[in-house]
């Protein structure tokens, strides 16, 4: 049986992508949502929040992504917590790197708000059952 996916880490550099994603996972998702600006920020609090899944925005100033991801993988309890990342980079090849990154996929931007929700549970269980 799949763990139940409640809390969810999403890290974004855009503050206009972060609010519409902050609705559409917790209003209309009904998630526990921990909203970073960074990557740094995020390695410094993921441990404390203890989420069900990392989502990652790919292109961020700084440290993106995939080096967000292998640092969080580096800290006790998150080396086997499941990953998305979020992309406007949707070229299969560009997909296939991030699924050899760690990701258990990814989801193109820009996303619906209205089914962001949904997609994220389905593939949850996609990939967790």
């Amino acid at each position: 049986m799949a763990k139940a996916l409640t809390r969810i880490l999403y890290v974004e550099d855009e503050p206009d992508i972060r609010a519409v994603a902050q609705i559409a996972l917790e209003n209309l998702g009904g998630f526990t949502l921990h909203m970073c600006a960074s990557g740094p920020e995020a390695i410094e609090q993921a441990p404390g929040f203890k989420p069900d899944l990392l989502l990652l925005d790919v292109m961020m100033p700084g440290m993106d992504g995939v080096s967000t991801l292998n640092e969080l993988r580096k800290l006790t309890g998150l080396e086997q917590t499941p990953a998305m990342f979020m992309t406007a980079k949707v070229q299969p090849q560009e997909i296939e790197q991030l699924l050899r990154e760690g990701a258990i996929d990814v989801i193109p931007k820009p996303f619906d708000p209205m089914t962001l929700s949904e997609n994220i549970k389905s593939l949850w269980t996609k990939h967790t059952s």
